[in-house]
């Protein structure tokens, strides 16, 4: 059996343990052997320097878009309406399976660029299951684990959920594959008829969690939430998604069904789905994981999910001290707490919280090791926390570790041709670009104001149009 060592690093076991300082990392097969200093290791394992760096859990990201890095920085000035009308309405159902294919691959070695060995694939653009084995076959291309969140914004979730075509699928695909999780993926607009019950059932039959879009103004609210509650649809696995716009009632409601939010900072604060609520929920003592988004807008990596992060919680108190004709002395928020929500945070999140998130011996060897010797910003590293989610950024990551294997090496991705990636994302765009046309194309990139009001639907299964205003 395989082994490798990272040595004498700063160990982050985010197990409760303080910062191990000078201590190695023995990985045997796809599991973690052992943590101490000066370790005996087996004849022939492969040794890592880790002086100088910081070797913490392989981060997760429990909700990106993946379909849409193809577009990485087309929708930079977009609010969130002009993204609405752009994939919603208009344009996303032009991507074909190879577009999706092409998007998976570019964001899942983005991700596992950037430290994240664990990702939830949101995939609302499966228009078929041709669309679906295309993002699967990207997927299993790249050396990371995932988790499909199987979605599709052009239909109804009561719809897609009931063809065969998708019964299908699952059975083809979704197989047990440690390394291939599922979701179904959907939104609840509180129309009481409650339209999206007949997809909750199918996720029940299937055993499977539903992640979903909650407390984003002007879409979903707390209809929503009180419609899955009321019919018994709010689970221990259940991800509310942004959750930025909630009333204390529903944030209750989740905390008692002990579900978890995922937030994504960079987009809350961009785009409009309501202030980041990382303070509401740790009022109300729900779990926190952490998420991007999608690259059509921002960046793809969670240092800076961990740093607006720690900026939104830590600005809004200090606001909220300053109406008060107070002053904030000590951060409610710190940033042990930020780094544990993009690593341990997320297992929960995925209900991996045994085997994932933390470096602990007997749990998968996911690992990540930042150390850069170029870098002025990579030294000394006097708080290893406050480094990780300050300091550090993608182009610190220096080793990657998926299920014991090495998946990136100084720098480098191992096993991804980025070169075949270029050329069929270079297809997609080519495609894009000539099915809107070249005054289309500039003219989305860069959108005028809106005149009209900010659409408050964009579900086209439902003309309902809910109440989007909130206590919180």
């Amino acid at each position: 059996m395989s082994s490798l060592v990272f040595r004498n690093g700063t160990v982050l076991t985010m197990d409760g343990r303080p910062p191990l300082v000078g201590h190695d990392v023995l990985v045997t097969g796809d599991r973690i052997a052992a943590i101490g200093p000066r370790l005996e290791v087996p004849e022939g394992t492969e040794e890592i320097d880790a002086a100088n760096g910081v070797v913490m859990p392989g981060m997760i990201d429990t909700h990106r878009h993946l379909w849409q890095t193809a577009m990485r920085g087309y929708g930079a000035d977009w609010t969130l309406t002009q993204y609405f009308v752009w994939y919603y309405l208009e344009w996303g159902k032009v991507f074909r399976p190879q577009d999706i294919h092409a998007g998976n691959l570019l964001g899942a070695a983005e991700a596992l660029d950037a430290g994240v060995t664990t990702t939830v694939d949101w995939s609302h653009g499966l228009q078929t299951t041709e669309h679906a084995d295309a993002a699967v076959d990207a997927l299993q291309a790249v050396p990371g684990r995932f988790v499909l969140a199987y979605g599709n914004i052009q239909d109804s979730p009561a719809s897609w959920t009931a063809t065969p075509e998708f019964r299908d699928f699952v059975s083809r695909r979704i197989t047990g594959d440690d390394m291939l999780g599922f979701q179904l993926a959907f939104d609840v607009t509180g129309d009481p008829a409650f339209p999206e019950k007949p997809a909750f059932e199918v996720a029940r039959e299937l055993g499977v969690p539903v992640t979903t879009h909650a407390g984003v103004w002007g879409a979903t609210n707390d209809d929503g939430i009180r419609l899955m509650y009321d019919n018994g649809f709010m689970t221990p696995e259940s991800i509310y998604v942004h959750a930025a716009t909630l009333s204390a009632d529903s944030y209750h409601r989740i905390a008692a069904t002990g579900g978890s939010i995922s937030v994504s900072t960079e987009s809350e604060q961009s785009a409009g789905q309501g202030y980041p609520p990382t303070w509401a929920i740790r009022e109300h003592g729900i779990p926190v994981s952490l998420s991007m988004d999608t690259s059509v807008w921002w960046s793809g990596d969670l240092f800076s999910a961990m740093r607006a992060t720690l900026g939104a919680d830590r600005a809004r108190e200090h606001m909220a001290a300053h109406a008060r004709n107070d002053t904030v002395t000590h951060s409610s928020l710190r940033a042990e707490q930020v780094v544990e929500w993009a690593t341990m945070g997320g297992a929960r999140a995925l209900g991996r919280a045994s085997d994932l998130g933390s470096l602990e011996v007997g749990k998968k060897a996911d690992i990540v090791l930042l150390r850069n010797e170029n870098s002025p910003a990579m030294f000394p590293i006097l708080n290893p926390y406050g480094h990780v989610a300050f300091q550090a950024q993608r182009s610190d990551v220096d080793t990657v570790v998926v299920d014991g294997r090495i998946v990136k090496r100084d720098h480098r991705l191992v096993g991804v041709d980025l070169g075949a990636i270029r050329s069929q994302v270079l297809g997609t765009v080519e495609h894009l670009r000539a099915q809107l046309g070249e005054e289309a194309w500039h003219k989305g990139m860069n959108p005028d104001i809106p005149e009209s009001k900010v659409l408050d639907n964009p579900y086209t299964y439902t003309e309902y149009r809910g109440d989007t205003r909130t206590s919180v």
